[in-house]
């Protein structure tokens, strides 16, 4: 649907019984309990916390620009981008190594 919000992180429409949630672009912990945060797919906003620690996503990764430019974020976008709007897979990928 054309009103349908677009998630900034995979660029696919966001139709209203996806699985969605908001991401704090600075981790609340983290001094962004107040900050800008983002409508993403759940599926989108799962991979990035799978992928980046919270001390990682406020220092390095605070911005849709950034988070595009991780490597592993950026295979999965364009992994991800190929499935339908509302696509959400319950398996999550390896989680990060600590």
């Amino acid at each position: 649907m054309p009103d349908d919000p677009i998630c900034p992180l995979c660029s696919r429409p966001i139709p209203g019984d996806a699985k969605q949630s908001l991401h704090h672009l600075v981790p609340r912990l983290n001094g962004g309990k107040h900050g800008p945060t983002v409508l993403l797919h759940q599926i989108c906003h799962n991979e990035i916390h799978a992928t980046l620690s919270e001390a990682d996503l406020a220092r390095d990764y605070n911005t849709i620009a950034a988070l595009q430019s991780h490597p592993r974020l950026a295979t999965f976008i364009t992994w991800v981008a190929k499935r339908p709007p509302g696509f959400h897979s319950k398996i999550p990928g390896p989680r990060r190594k600590r």
